[in-house]
């Protein structure tokens, strides 16, 4: 029979640690984030000054070493920020999202000293960063790149155009993938950093989306773009690697941001339904209604174990790319699943913007989208339990 002292705790009970720092994340979205939701969702843009109050809080270099300046955390912690902020705003839970997942983890585990200390001690500081692999014929295609970067001496000069990169207008460091050799394929994909200052490179179009509206999504345009030696992430030709195992962590950040929606939307169903009478009682005490919400209540809880689980793998340096996929597969759908039937709960107000379940709506949508389609989870789950 197992002791107590072998025995695992389960994967919601979070430690003494993990408790402190989710509550602090919770009190700082509710107290900072909140108030500033409807005025963003209008202008489309982030509040001034809510970045750098995000930075003051530690969230945006959560797992980067404290020697770099940031909070010396772990990678579940992160997933942890982003599901509390996006129960508040998904816009801003994806800032966090990318800042960590992607552009901090990926230079943390593929840099060099010198470029940790160079660019992790800004993106944990006082700089976002932006993760820039899509084109414009590379989406789930992902690796079919035509920006090129070719040798300068001893530096590189980058041409070409990426889309869809989230944070883009805000972020002053981008880890961008271009081609060395279109002839090798994926094998000749390398990964930089371009800082926003580079000679040759430009921010551009900002597209007006359906959801999470107060986050940038810009196209980069690189016209001879000088990057010094320095600036390589890795080996040449084994950007690619990086890609994939980057890609691989942020799905569960995207898992994390759908828990946190699929989240909002329960709390505001369950809270109307307790609220809205019709036929002389509360809709709450209609079976129909009631198991609905008990339906969308498992699929939540299912979602938080896969992300959780995926998270914890991550961190105890186990095979997750599996989980990851699975963990944002099902969390995406679930959010959308729930904000629907949100919608639904509130009627004809769901359907206005004078309530918040539209929004949530609106913002579950990419999860099925971005960092991998639903299609591509599903490919990349069959391919590891059949072996491929």
């Amino acid at each position: 029979m197992p002791t107590e002292t072998t025995l695992r705790p389960p994967l919601t009970v979070l430690s003494e640690d993990e408790v402190m720092f989710r509550d602090a994340v919770r009190e700082f979205a509710e107290g900072e984030i909140r108030p500033l939701v409807k005025a963003m969702e209008n202008a489309a843009r982030y509040d001034d000054a809510l970045i750098p109050k995000l930075f003051e809080m530690g969230l945006m270099g959560i797992d980067v070493p404290e020697q770099y300046g940031g909070t010396g955390g772990t990678f579940f912690q992160s997933v942890l920020a982003v599901e509390e902020i996006s129960r508040v705003d998904a816009a801003v839970g994806v800032l966090v999202d990318a800042q960590n997942t992607l552009f901090n983890s990926a230079v943390r585990k593929w840099g060099t000293d010198a470029q940790k200390q160079a660019f992790l001690s800004r993106t944990a500081t006082d700089t976002v960063g932006a993760y820039a692999l899509s084109e414009a014929g590379s989406g789930s295609d992902a690796f079919a790149l035509a920006c090129r970067a070719q040798p300068k001496g001893d530096g590189w000069v980058l041409d070409g155009q990426k889309l869809w990169i989230t944070s883009a207008a805000e972020a002053g460091l981008f880890l961008l993938f271009a081609t060395v050799d279109p002839k090798r394929g994926y094998k000749g994909i390398t990964a930089f950093v371009v800082d926003r200052d580079d000679p040759g490179f430009r921010v551009g179009k900002r597209e007006d989306k359906l959801g999470i509206r107060a986050s940038s999504t810009c196209e980069l345009i690189l016209e001879g773009c000088e990057l010094p030696a320095g600036r390589v992430i890795g080996e040449i030709g084994k950007g690619y690697k990086i890609a994939i195992e980057t890609l691989n962590e942020g799905r569960i950040g995207i898992g994390a941001q759908m828990v946190g929606v699929g989240r909002a939307a329960l709390d505001a169903a369950i809270g109307y339904s307790t609220e809205r009478e019709q036929f002389g009682k509360k809709i709450a005490e209609f079976q129909g209604l009631r198991f609905q919400l008990a339906e969308c209540a498992t699929r939540l809880e299912a979602s938080r174990l896969l992300v959780y689980n995926a998270a914890r793998l991550r961190d105890a340096g186990e095979p997750f790319t599996r989980e990851a996929a699975m963990a944002k597969l099902y969390a995406s759908e679930a959010a959308e699943h729930i904000a629907s039937t949100a919608v639904e709960v509130y009627g004809g107000y769901g359907y206005t913007r004078e309530y918040p379940v539209e929004r949530y709506y609106r913002d579950c949508k990419i999860g099925k989208i971005y960092e991998g389609t639903s299609n591509m989870q599903l490919h990349t789950i069959a391919k590891l339990i059949l072996g491929d």
